[in-house]
């Protein structure tokens, strides 16, 4: 016995397509997201970053174009850092409307584990160009020392 009969369920596909067609119309100026345009939505973990070593000193280099650096709030707590701050809306002329919107603004936090202890006490942190750097000194417990064997 055939699963399917092409001939006599031919309707069937047009049934089918003409459902599609109406979920089409239904959600017509959705996004994949299923948000109305021109709404907000996190993509990602924001802001973007990368962190690295160089010699005894761990770089952080945080994205945030746009953020007033009066806004950014950094905080050391043992081997975990703490970045928050705001991104403003920004203006639009009255009565211009959004054909799309992709930039998100408002408060973010992000907190991440560095791989070892730092001096919270030498953390600097510089911002250019839309770039946070945050230079983050090994604490002294984890940095490696020579031991000099003494001979008895």
């Amino acid at each position: 016995m055939a699963w399917l009969n092409w001939s006599r369920d031919s309707d069937r596909f047009s049934d089918l397509s003409s459902v599609q067609h109406e979920l089409s119309r239904l959600f017509a100026g959705l996004d994949p997201w299923g948000l109305a345009p021109g709404a907000t939505y996190k993509t990602s973990v924001y802001p973007p970053l990368n962190l690295y070593r160089e010699g005894d000193h761990y770089i952080v280099r945080a994205e945030i174009p746009g953020v007033d650096p009066k806004s950014i709030d950094l905080e050391v707590t043992g081997d975990t850092l703490t970045l928050r701050g705001e991104r403003l809306m920004p203006e639009v002329p009255e009565g211009a409307s959004y054909h799309r919107r992709e930039r998100d603004f408002g408060q973010f936090r992000r907190s991440m584990t560095l791989p070892d202890r730092v001096d919270s006490s030498g953390v600097v942190a510089n911002f250019h160009d839309g770039v946070l750097e945050i230079r983050l000194p090994q604490a002294e417990e984890v940095k490696a020392r020579r031991i000099t064997v003494q001979a008895s």
